[in-house]
């Protein structure tokens, strides 16, 4: 991967204060550069089979590095990964979209929708309940298992208020999100095989965002 995000996160993750990041914010430019190269041709590629994330910059789905420790214990100033979120708008989009994590031993590539608002969570349980069988299919494909395994697993013990414990395909209604992720194998990628395994990636769960979308866009109608 590059050498550029990964030492410096690598010499974030040891120094992580205040001081330390301002004496070497010239580094994380570099790093925060090199990730925008990334997300502008990865948002290139995801254009070739997904028209409907528009034309996102890279700067309105790559994340913040600061922390919000205003309500929390760890008081880390920054966060130890650069991640981008890309979906229509960006990362502020309440859409399922695709996400790209790069950090030092932990990089992915994923996506969905992560803890979704009460009303769009229901209109995607919704739509499972009117066509778990197309969604069930979908996950249970060949070569999505091999890629991408099993959902993020965090679900409900019990059904949710107004859907049947009967319902055949009750399991997938518990979910609390609805994300999947492919972890890189190695640190030792270049740029290039960055973009291409996010994009190969993206390909693959194209299917799984445009079911979870047209619940969320038919809610919104």
């Amino acid at each position: 991967m590059s050498n550029q995000i990964l030492h410096f996160l690598s010499e974030l993750s040891e120094r992580n204060e205040k001081t330390w990041f301002e004496g070497h914010r010239s580094e994380y430019e570099h790093a925060r550069n090199e990730l925008i190269s990334i997300v502008e041709a990865v948002v290139a590629g995801i254009s070739t089979f997904d028209s409907s994330i528009g034309n996102p910059s890279p700067k309105k789905c790559i994340f913040r590095q600061y922390r919000d420790v205003r309500f929390s214990k760890n008081k880390l100033p920054y966060k130890t990964n650069m991640a981008a979120y890309i979906a229509p708008g960006g990362k502020s989009s309440p859409q399922a979209g695709y996400y790209l994590h790069l950090e030092p031993e932990k990089s992915f590539a994923g996506g969905g929708i992560y803890s979704p608002t009460p009303d769009i969570l229901k209109a995607i349980r919704s739509e499972i309940y009117y066509n778990g069988e197309e969604f069930n299919t979908l996950i249970n494909k060949k070569d999505f298992k091999n890629i991408f395994g099993e959902m993020m697993q965090e679900k409900l013990k019990r059904p949710p208020k107004g859907f049947p414990a009967s319902f055949p395909f009750i399991e997938l209604i518990k979910y609390k999100h609805f994300v999947v992720s492919r972890p890189f194998l190695t640190d030792a990628i270049s740029l290039p095989e960055i973009q291409q395994f996010a994009i190969e990636t993206f390909k693959e769960m194209y299917d799984f965002n445009q079911f979870l979308n047209r619940a969320i866009l038919n809610a919104e109608k």
